[in-house]
């Protein structure tokens, strides 16, 4: 990707040249693991080692982007972000993720017992479902209409998603196990 950082919204920067391999930018929020809905928290590491191929540094830039176009997170989201870094927190937060990976594995068997290949699912509640040749539109359709389980097609997320369709392990056990039933008596 010349002239771009791979990266979350891969950032239009300057050509990089990373110092180490081991270095790189590290996003994280707590949208996700802590069930921020609709609420944004989060926060980037960009090593000071990494420069671009001419010597000047990512962090320079990518703090002076972020400082333009945003103004920091409110003071209840704030308060909720520390309010999640207690022990009592933590411990629940990892209870939940747990619960969730559970229903990514049934997923994942579901789809992977039918013969589909699979993606995803390990370091996010999402499985990419791969339906070779066929439009992620049109496989969306077929599971809205036939089973009336809402997934995402995959071209939403760009023309690397065409042929997928994302399935969300969010949800309750029971609802869980009932779509995967559905996918199986649909695809079986």
């Amino acid at each position: 990707m010349n002239g771009l950082v791979a990266g979350v919204g891969e950032l239009p920067l300057k050509e990089i040249a990373i110092v180490h391999v081991q270095i790189s930018e590290r996003t994280a929020s707590f949208s996700k693991y802590a069930g921020f809905t609709g609420v944004r928290l989060g926060w980037t590491v960009v090593p000071k080692e990494l420069k671009y191929s001419d010597g000047f540094p990512v962090a320079k830039d990518f703090n002076r982007i972020v400082c333009t176009g945003f103004n920091g997170a409110s003071n209840i989201a704030q308060a909720g972000g520390l309010a999640c870094l207690s022990p009592e927190s933590l411990a629940a937060m990892h209870e939940v993720v747990g619960f969730y990976k559970e229903n990514t594995q049934i997923i994942v068997d579901t789809f992977t017992s039918l013969g589909f290949k699979v993606y995803g699912g390990k370091d996010a509640p999402y499985v990419w479902v791969h339906f070779p040749g066929q439009s992620s539109w049109d496989v969306f359709s077929e599971i809205l209409e036939k089973t009336h389980v809402v997934t995402t097609p995959g071209s939403r997320f760009g023309p690397a998603g065409e042929g997928f369709v994302r399935v969300s392990a969010f949800g309750h056990r029971n609802n869980v196990l009932e779509a995967c039933r559905r996918f199986k008596e649909l695809y079986k």
